[in-house]
């Protein structure tokens, strides 16, 4: 394998799958498949969740809702998807740990940095829930922070497009894939692939980034094994 140890970003939204809303059983037990695979490889894998199939926090302020109190809400569904991931995994005999940013035993222990490692060192998923616990923070500046405070080789994000492309190719059918690409190239471009915060801890901290489609089973598996899947973006 290429890293011995990552930070696995994955979108809240894909965990609904093909429904509007919740969580898919079946996107939920492909990622554990996928991540069951990479850990019997002798990975060491953190992860955390969005939680946008549930509550994103910016949209509930856009409908009235006190920023602070929706992002809150965004941070608690994000502990939700956590528990459904652990649960999920250790179905298929994972052992998984679900760290939380927030206090709430018995529901997770409280992340702390040494904890984190002493998990991944032990051979356990760790699942970091609750963001960053602070509003106004997205789950991608969440990411790229515990991917730094765990000292992971690479920030792999998962998502539903299988790269980093010049425009939203969903709705852009001329968009044009990167394979490489560098953190300046995407700030200038103002490519949306995860917020600024996110990308200058990163940078600062030369932590690299792949963009890749966490959706095709087998995907992860060829990430790790240094295949060029997805955008790798270059710090």
């Amino acid at each position: 394998m290429k890293y011995r140890r990552i930070l696995l970003k994955l979108s809240g939204e894909s965990l609904q799958g093909q429904q509007k809303y919740g969580l898919s059983p079946e996107v939920l037990q492909s990622y554990a498949e996928q991540i069951r695979d990479a850990a019997a490889d002798g990975v060491q894998i953190g992860i955390v969740i969005g939680g946008g199939n549930i509550f994103r926090g910016l949209t509930g302020a856009k409908r009235g809702f006190d920023r602070v109190k929706g992002d809150q809400m965004g941070m608690l569904a994000t502990i939700i998807n956590s528990l459904a991931l652990q649960s999920a995994l250790e179905d298929n005999g994972v052992k998984a740990k679900v760290l939380t940013s927030i206090r709430m035993e018995p529901v997770g222990e409280y992340y702390s940095k040494a904890r984190a490692l002493e998990y991944l060192e032990q051979g356990c998923v760790v699942i970091i829930g609750g963001g960053t616990s602070n509003p106004y923070f997205t789950t991608d500046s969440a990411s790229a922070l515990r991917g730094i405070e765990i000292e992971a080789d690479v920030l792999l994000k998962g998502t539903r497009v299988d790269g980093i492309y010049t425009a939203d190719p969903e709705k852009d059918p001329s968009a044009v894939k990167f394979d490489e690409i560098t953190c300046e190239e995407v700030i200038v471009r103002r490519l949306k692939v995860m917020d600024l915060t996110a990308f200058t801890l990163c940078r600062e901290n030369r932590l690299p980034i792949i963009v890749f489609d966490m959706d095709t089973r087998g995907n992860l598996g060829k990430v790790l094994a240094g295949e060029t899947i997805g955008t790798l973006v270059k710090m």
